[in-house]
């Protein structure tokens, strides 16, 4: 309304409510202030007193709001609000009653409130800035006392944390007396291992372990004092027993290291210095302690770490004499079966093959000529048959090969060709063979060790290849070295598999399938032949096995 224009240039924030209760005005101030205002309800559920009891069960009596409108007289309070965003704003409130209207009138008093909080926080402060300064006479009191404490500590801490570093025995020595000459200044600190009666020097601070170990020794009463497990200080003369004299006395400090009731060795510092050790002494038994400890868990630390390279050469030698133990009873059981199944064999195909041969004969004295062509033809498939089943049987036998436990001279070719005759039923209208041989010498070999390796190889390229596919079969010759590579397109193998499949007892192939024995077994084979076998995959395109062996 125009009427309530003036209000425009009020720095607070006016609202004007009729009788009904409505706003009929908003100057620009409570606009900018409450931007979030909906209606004259949500106004009042977002307002509160500053100071307010809750005993009564209508939530609106709480609501200054509420009691603004509904006053009949003036009305002053101080109140809190709640915007969206959840910030609480202070606010005081007048209304004015003019006629039919009701003036609401809202003054920022945030930030006055929030200088009284300051303020009181600030008479909190002073008191206890009173109590701080009383318990900072009796602190520095304490603090003094305990400087010299901590910085004790803090060495004993710093050497113990450079000793914790490290497993390395001489490490440990170097960093601990790298921090003890540090400290007291010397010019001069080494370890000495106790040897008997004596004692050998092992680690001097800035060289690397001497040569020659020095044995050295100390006078009665020096050696009374490392018996009683103290640190021996004293201005000498003399480094040790049969030491060249110094030209002037030195502070000789000895500390002696014990594990348990053991006197490990002796740390030595020699410093130019001349002072009063009293607190030192605390900090030079705890290093020494410290010290102790860490030489003798390197000590067995490297016992383990020769242990567990014993044990792994020893699990190594097991893991490949158990391959070989399974190869050779795999390949004996393998030759009794095939010596069994072909004098099983031979002996009926000996006799179908004679009464095969009578037969021909016989059929020259048929003369219907439909039955003899027919029975003709029948005896020529039975010893096509016969012949197949021999060369099966001779193939078998070749194979396996037991007689053969040294060298000999063989055509790979060959070997491959009786490989693939022998797995044909695996190949036969499934895969295509591609044989690109080149022209190779007879080389030295073990040839039923080889044909285990090209058979192994081969049935795991048929398995690879689910459907229909390709093996190609590549040898050459060169440079005194043969090389075969048997590539498919089979399904592939995962890049993070490779390194594990010659490896006894990992497979790829499902359980029950798969022994993991077969790989192991090729690599050695090859290893035997002082050969290499490698392998190249890549998933959904196919492997390649790629053998080599000296051919000398």
């Amino acid at each position: 309304m125009k009427k309530f224009d003036f209000f425009r240039q009020f720095r607070d924030a006016v609202l004007v409510l009729n009788k009904k209760q409505e706003v009929v005005y908003k100057n620009h101030t409570f606009k900018r202030w409450f931007k979030d205002f909906a209606n004259l309800k949500k106004l009042s559920h977002n307002t509160g007193f500053d100071i307010c009891p809750l005993n009564l069960e209508n939530v609106e009596i709480y609501s200054p709001i509420y009691h603004a409108i509904h006053s009949k007289e003036n009305f002053f309070a101080r109140i809190s609000y709640q915007s969206e965003l959840n910030r609480i704003f202070y606010y005081d409130l007048q209304a004015i009653k003019k006629g039919n209207y009701t003036i609401l009138f809202f003054t920022d008093v945030s930030a006055q409130n929030k200088l009284n909080d300051i303020y009181k926080e600030n008479e909190k402060l002073k008191e206890k800035y009173n109590e701080l300064l009383e318990e900072n006479e009796s602190l520095q009191k304490i603090k003094q006392k305990a400087q010299s404490q901590a910085i004790r500590i803090a060495l004993i801490n710093k050497v113990s944390n450079t000793i914790r570093e490290s497993i390395d025995i001489s490490q440990i020595l170097q960093s601990a007396l790298k921090e003890l000459a540090t400290m007291f200044s010397a010019y001069k600190a080494y370890y000495a291992k106790s040897n008997n009666n004596a004692f050998l020097i092992e680690e001097v601070y800035g060289d690397k372990k001497p040569k020659i170990t020095q044995e050295i020794t100390f006078d009665e009463k020096t050696m009374e004092t490392i018996d009683k497990r103290e640190i021996a200080v004293s201005n000498s003369l003399t480094e040790y027993i049969n030491a060249k004299p110094f030209k002037q006395p030195v502070l000789r400090i000895i500390i002696p290291v014990y594990h348990m009731q053991n006197l490990t060795g002796i740390i030595v510092l020699l410093s130019h210095q001349k002072r009063e050790l009293t607190e030192e002494l605390e900090i030079l038994e705890a290093i020494s302690s410290q010290l102790s400890n860490a030489i003798t868990r390197a000590e067995l630390y490297q016992k383990n770490i020769q242990t567990v390279k014993e044990l792994q050469h020893t699990l190594k030698e097991l893991k490949e004499t158990q391959i070989q133990l399974i190869n050779s009873e795999k390949m004996a059981s393998l030759g009794q079966l095939v010596a069994g199944v072909a004098h099983e064999i031979n002996t009926p195909v000996a006799s179908i093959k004679s009464n095969n041969t009578i037969a021909a004969k016989l059929l020259t004295s048929i003369e219907d000529g439909e039955s003899k062509e027919m029975l003709t033809e029948l005896n020529s498939i039975d010893k096509e048959a016969v012949n197949r089943i021999s060369n099966i049987v001779t193939s078998l036998k070749k194979f396996v090969r037991l007689d053969e436990a040294e060298l000999q001279e063989a055509d790979i070719n060959k070997e491959l060709d009786l490989t693939l005759e022998l797995i044909r039923h695996e190949t036969k209208n499934r895969i295509k063979i591609i044989k690109n041989y080149g022209e190779i010498p007879a080389i030295k070999c073990f040839p039923n060790m080889l044909n285990q390796v090209f058979t192994n190889i081969l049935i795991n390229a048929c398995q690879a290849i689910k459907d229909e596919g390709t093996i190609t079969i590549t040898t050459e010759y060169k440079n005194k070295t043969l090389t075969v590579k048997i590539k498919d397109t089979g399904c592939g193998i995962p890049e993070d598999k490779l390194n594990k499949i010659f490896t006894a007892g990992f497979t790829t192939k499902s359980s029950g399938v798969g022994t993991g024995l077969g790989l192991a077994i090729c690599s050695k084979i090859i290893e035997k032949h002082k050969g290499k076998i490698i392998v190249n995959s890549e998933v959904g395109k196919g492997s390649e096995f790629v053998i080599t062996i000296c051919g000398e």
